[in-house]
C-alpha cells in the first residue's frame, strides 16, 4: 500500500483511506503454466501527483509491451520504460526485474526496466516474459521492512503494473488481459 513495491501483506491493523493506492500481484498457474499481472488501483480520490504516477506507470508497460517483437532486444523494453518515466520526473525500481514465465514462475531472462536500447539478448519469436514496471515518485532505493515486503526507501509512493507477454510472429501477445469486463482494462 503506498509505498509498498512489492509482497505487501494484509493485515487486520491496516485500514485502507481514502487516497492510498494498493497493489494487487496475481501469480497463476495452469496445467503446469505460469502467468502473472499486476494492477495498482486507488482507493476513492488519489492525489494528481498520485494520479500521473499510475498513468506513467500504466503506460511505461504498453510502451514495454510494444517494444516485445522477435528482434528486438531486452534493452529496448527496458529503455522504453525508463526513459518514458525519467521524463516525468519519476524513478525506475533497480532491484526488481520482469522474467521470462512458462513452467517455473520465475525464468530466464530476466527483464530489467532500464537500460540501453540496441543492447542486451535478442527477443525471439515463442518467448514468454512477464513484462512489470515498479515506478517510485520519489527516489528508486527500495528498503527491505522484512525478508518479503519491499517498499521505497524514502517512504514515497510506488506502482506496479504488469502483464505476461508472448513474443510472437504477428507481434506481442498479452496472455493475461482480462477479457469481456466493464471499466478500463489493464
Amino acid at each position: 500500500m503506498n509505498s509498498e513495491i512489492v509482497h505487501g501483506i494484509p493485515s487486520p491493523k491496516r485500514k485502507l483511506r481514502e487516497g492510498d493506492i494498493v497493489s494487487i500481484d496475481f501469480g497463476m498457474e495452469v496445467d503446469g503454466y505460469f502467468a502473472d499481472s499486476a494492477v495498482t488501483v486507488p482507493v476513492g480520490k488519489i492525489r494528481p501527483e498520485t494520479q500521473k504516477l499510475l498513468e506513467v506507470t500504466r503506460e511505461s508497460l504498453d510502451r514495454a509491451i510494444d517494444k516485445m517483437r522477435a528482434g528486438n532486444r531486452l534493452g529496448d523494453v527496458g529503455n522504453a520504460v525508463q526513459s518514458l518515466v525519467e521524463e516525468n520526473g519519476f524513478s525506475v525500481v533497480r532491484e526488481f526485474v520482469g522474467h521470462g514465465i512458462g513452467t517455473k514462475m520465475h525464468d530466464e531472462p530476466n527483464l530489467p526496466n532500464y537500460g540501453d536500447a540496441g543492447r542486451g539478448a535478442r527477443l525471439q519469436e515463442g518467448m514468454v516474459i512477464a513484462v512489470e514496471p515498479m515506478v517510485n515518485a520519489g527516489r528508486p532505493e527500495v528498503h527491505m521492512r522484512d525478508e518479503w515486503v519491499a517498499e521505497t526507501a524514502d517512504g514515497s509512493p510506488s506502482a506496479h503494473f504488469e502483464h505476461t507477454v508472448a513474443v510472437t510472429a504477428n507481434g506481442p501477445w498479452i496472455l493475461t488481459r482480462p477479457k469481456d469486463v466493464t471499466g478500463p482494462s489493464w
